[in-house]
């Protein structure tokens, strides 16, 4: 649905990549898949090379950054934006102590401590977790949308802000009230209709008579 409106409303071309998932295949795997797609896109012949965005929602938020973090590093694709919806960011945010987590809807401490052990394996989080790069700095332009009762909203925020300390222009949605996922939930909603189009109006700006969206 997201990618096909994205499709009609933007006139791109929109590939969803059907990733690997944890725990069966944890980190790098998954990332991995989603860098052999961008880099497959960008050779198209159809496609601007310069003019290519990534992005997803909750885990593949967390995901579409870590890929324009590896696509930065790699120096193959110049990616033109970053669009991460209620993005899953830190590892730490689900071991954290705090008040009731039944304000958390969809998603809450418990599901992110399984979410990320399951995704992490072995692996460092230093290397594979988005939050915790120290450089944040040549990196595409950003939107990150959350709601404000969403238990990433902190760690996005504060992504947020690291973005624009590195020089990375970021535009940021906050949605009072909002849990995660709520807009695919109550997606006729007018508060779901407005975060959409933010996002819209962010691609649309950012990738001027583009020729692909990778999501």
């Amino acid at each position: 649905m997201v990618c096909r409106r994205f499709a009609r409303e933007l006139g791109v071309t929109v590939a969803a990549v059907e990733y690997r998932l944890a725990p069966e295949h944890p980190y790098p795997s998954s990332l991995e898949v989603c860098y052999a797609v961008l880099t497959w896109l960008a050779g198209l012949t159809a496609v601007d090379p310069n003019r290519i965005a990534v992005g997803g929602a909750s885990a593949g938020g967390g995901l579409a950054a870590a890929l324009a973090l590896l696509a930065r590093d790699r120096g193959e694709v110049t990616l033109a934006a970053q669009l991460l919806v209620y993005p899953m960011l830190d590892d730490p945010s689900g071991h954290e102590v705090g008040p009731d987590d039944s304000s958390h809807r969809l998603w809450s401490r418990a599901s992110n401590r399984f979410g990320w052990s399951s995704y992490l394996g072995d692996a460092d989080p230093n290397v594979a977790v988005p939050a915790r790069h120290d450089d944040l700095g040549g990196l595409p332009a950003a939107w990150i949308g959350v709601g404000t009762a969403d238990l990433f909203h902190d760690e996005d925020l504060a992504y947020a802000e690291r973005l624009r300390a590195g020089g990375v222009p970021c535009d940021v949605e906050v949605v009072p009230d909002a849990f995660h996922g709520f807009d695919a939930i109550i997606a006729k909603a007018t508060v779901s209709q407005s975060f959409s189009a933010s996002q819209l109006a962010f691609l649309r700006r950012t990738l001027t008579q583009s020729e692909t969206v990778g999501v």
